[in-house]
């Protein structure tokens, strides 16, 4: 039953209407509006001193058409914006409706109102988010109720927001360390492949005519030619789905998730570039929820579901059992392998001192500051690298159609 409800809520739409009115010196405006019915825009526009006179349901025929998708970046926005509203006195109904109507996106716009309507029907904040869970992972819904029964929403909201603020970052900045190299692989890939199926085979029909055996090197380029031109559509298509084996796989088989994460974390410098990441995370996320008031054991719940490795989110889970048993988080840290003695001695100290939070600020911090100057590095180092690569395949294929040539001059 609450499963049915739930699902109910995700597919349920806040439409738009469009209204007509006067305000109080009598002059006739017109806008538009997302409510779950007529009667709440006409309440809304009371409010504002509007007297409505026609009030109508929108079609939403083309509508999708015009919506962008919801991105990560845009709740970070959204939980800095609604934290700067809430600290300087704001009231929340108006906050959730000035971000609301001053988005661009219309799809984060209905949320954000629709999220206003849920407050206004008298649901809590932390209800009303956790009815959009795509958007508002548990983690985000349990600090803010914690904020709301601990009363302290307004710092909450803001350690929410530069949580969500950092944790994009460090995601943004995992993103550029693997572009590099996949765009080295796709330029080569293309660049190879369009020089055998259509520069290579007029070299082909040249040497038809000489008459004599052509160098080895020469002759495997020619073979590989061929084999492109013959089967250009299943190479390209074999690619295509290896691609999206590769990512379904990851999404639907946990087994071969891990199996993928842990290759990749045991990579050459790719590998320390993610297992930065993934404690700058781990240290950040633990320390808000410990700044929340929330319990070390649940904390880490959160945290494992937040750790964004499958390897790291295991050994969290491990952790919790051993910390539930009554064992200190830093023994706990040290048993996984997988946090430098650095962050297990900070963890140690805060553990010492009773302050925790601080010390895995200052960790994350640290860390994230780390994988920033590791992904600048990897870029200087790549940007030359791409052209070492691209030079070696392009002058690899002019030389091997060239060595005849060169042949032929040495006999003469």
């Amino acid at each position: 039953m609450a499963q049915k409800t739930k699902k109910a809520a995700k597919q349920k739409k806040i439409p738009t209407f469009a209204w007509e009115g006067k305000d109080k010196k009598g002059n006739k405006i017109k806008g538009e509006t997302i409510a779950a019915n007529p009667m709440l825009v006409k309440a809304d526009l009371r409010r504002q001193g509007i007297t409505p006179s026609k009030v109508k349901k929108k079609s939403d025929l083309f509508a999708s058409a015009n919506k962008k998708p919801i991105k990560p970046g845009d709740i970070a926005v959204f939980s800095r914006q609604l934290a700067t509203m809430i600290s300087s006195g704001v009231p929340i109904v108006q906050a959730f409706d000035i971000i609301g109507k001053g988005h661009d996106n219309p799809s984060m716009q209905e949320m954000v109102l629709s999220i206003k309507n849920d407050v206004e029907q008298g649901n809590t904040l932390a209800e009303a988010l956790s009815k959009h869970p795509r958007h508002f992972d548990e983690l985000f819904v349990n600090l803010i109720s914690a904020g709301e029964q601990s009363g302290a929403l307004e710092s909450l909201l803001d350690k929410i927001a530069t949580y969500k603020e950092k944790t994009e970052s460090i995601k943004k900045k995992i993103k550029k360390a693997m572009f590099y190299p996949t765009a080295v692989l796709v330029v080569a890939f293309v660049v190879t492949a369009v020089l055998l199926i259509w520069v290579v085979p007029q070299f082909a029909q040249i040497f038809k005519n000489f008459g004599a055996e052509l160098p080895a090197f020469t002759q495997f380029v020619m073979r590989l030619s061929d084999l492109f031109v013959e089967y250009w559509y299943m190479i390209f298509g074999g690619v295509i789905l290896g691609v999206f084996g590769f990512i379904e796989g990851k999404h639907r088989f946990p087994k071969f998730k891990y199996f993928v994460d842990r290759v990749l974390l045991r990579a050459p410098i790719f590998g320390a570039i993610l297992n930065k990441a993934a404690v700058a995370r781990f240290a950040r996320t633990l320390s808000t929820m410990f700044a929340a008031g929330v319990p070390l054991v649940d904390s880490l719940s959160s945290v494992a579901g937040a750790a964004g490795n499958i390897v790291y989110s295991n050994a969290i889970l491990d952790m919790k059992d051993k910390v539930s048993t009554g064992q200190q988080l830093q023994l706990a840290m040290k048993q996984t392998g997988l946090f430098p003695s650095m962050v297990v001695q900070m963890v140690a100290i805060g553990e010492e001192s009773g302050s925790i939070d601080t010390m895995l600020n200052k960790v994350a911090d640290f860390y994230e500051e780390e994988v920033d100057a590791a992904v600048d590095g990897l870029s200087s180092l790549l940007e030359p690298l791409i052209m070492v690569v691209l030079g070696v395949l392009v002058g690899g294929l002019v030389i091997a159609m060239y060595l005849p040539i060169f042949q032929m001059g040495a006999v003469v």
